[in-house]
């Protein structure tokens, strides 16, 4: 089970305030692994995606395994955020399948997706802004919430527990991600890197089997961006799959396991950072050598 029991450095230097672990009582997920590490999590079969004469997505396969920083990269325009969104139902794929743990995700809705395990960020920061941030993260932990609305409403003892429950939870993750001092403050009036680590706090309140990051490190400066890979790697330690869309090649190449390549729509290589550093396909497509010359 995960702990969280090493919270990360605060951004654009904020103070940092300590707290001795352990965290608070309950904060730890429910969250289990169910197969070992490197069997595969997410299977993304012949994913296909057409906007009317737009081929988004050209028949891409690739898998995620347990337990890996997959990144997924590729020029502007190569079809990664709609490979994300298409994953996460917020497309409809035009053909093609996402099976998570073995289960297809084909016709499910986002909250059905989220709850079986599937959290995302945004590359434009989406959270409420006149809420705390805390108030932010315990709505991801509704979705594991089990209350039913009768029961909320008549505020029965579940419901009591819960709601305590999920305070406690969400003061852990803040600290986690490192922004408990502003758990109190709202949204809109956090920094932009105090935002993006709600944003990640949130799906996290979700308690994703695969936590899907895109474009986290959007806007960041150098220290910021070496906070974050810190954080992603910790995130991982703590027994998360992640799944990483990312142009800034440093933090890639220095946080990811294995990487895969999307170029107009299409898988152009799958490996690991080493190899695809060196791979003539790779280079050519993000500096526009000719073919040619890379054969």
């Amino acid at each position: 089970m995960t702990d969280l029991t090493h919270p990360s450095p605060p951004l654009d230097g904020e103070a940092e305030t300590h707290t001795d672990p352990p965290l608070v009582e309950g904060a730890e997920s429910e969250r289990e692994l169910a197969v070992e590490v490197g069997e595969n999590l997410v299977e993304v079969r012949n994913l296909t995606m057409k906007f009317g004469g737009l081929l988004a997505l050209d028949d891409v396969s690739f898998d995620i395994r347990r337990g890996e920083i997959l990144g997924l990269i590729g020029p502007n325009g190569a079809g990664k955020t709609t490979c994300f969104n298409a994953m996460t139902g917020v497309y409809k794929p035009t053909s093609g399948d996402v099976l998570l743990e073995g289960v297809s995700l084909k016709g499910r809705k986002q909250h059905r997706i989220t709850r079986m395990g599937l959290a995302r960020t945004f590359q434009n920061i989406r959270l409420f802004g006149e809420m705390t941030a805390l108030e932010n993260v315990v709505v991801g932990l509704d979705a594991r919430h089990r209350t039913s609305v009768v029961g909320a409403l008549l505020r029965l003892p579940r419901h009591w527990r819960e709601e305590a429950s999920s305070i406690d939870r969400g003061m852990a993750l803040l600290e986690f991600v490192g922004i408990a001092q502003h758990a109190e403050k709202r949204a809109r009036e956090l920094s932009y890197g105090s935002q993006r680590r709600l944003e990640i706090a949130r799906a996290l309140a979700t308690d994703p089997k695969l936590l899907c990051l895109d474009e986290p490190a959007a806007g960041f400066n150098p220290a910021e961006k070496e906070d974050l890979m810190a954080l992603i790697r910790t995130i991982r330690d703590e027994g998360y799959t992640v799944l990483l869309i990312e142009h800034d090649m440093k933090l890639v190449m220095g946080v990811t396991d294995r990487i895969v390549v999307l170029e107009f729509g299409r898988k152009l290589a799958d490996d690991v950072p080493a190899a695809i550093r060196n791979d003539p396909r790779v280079i050519a497509a993000y500096l526009g050598e000719p073919e040619d010359d890379v054969a």
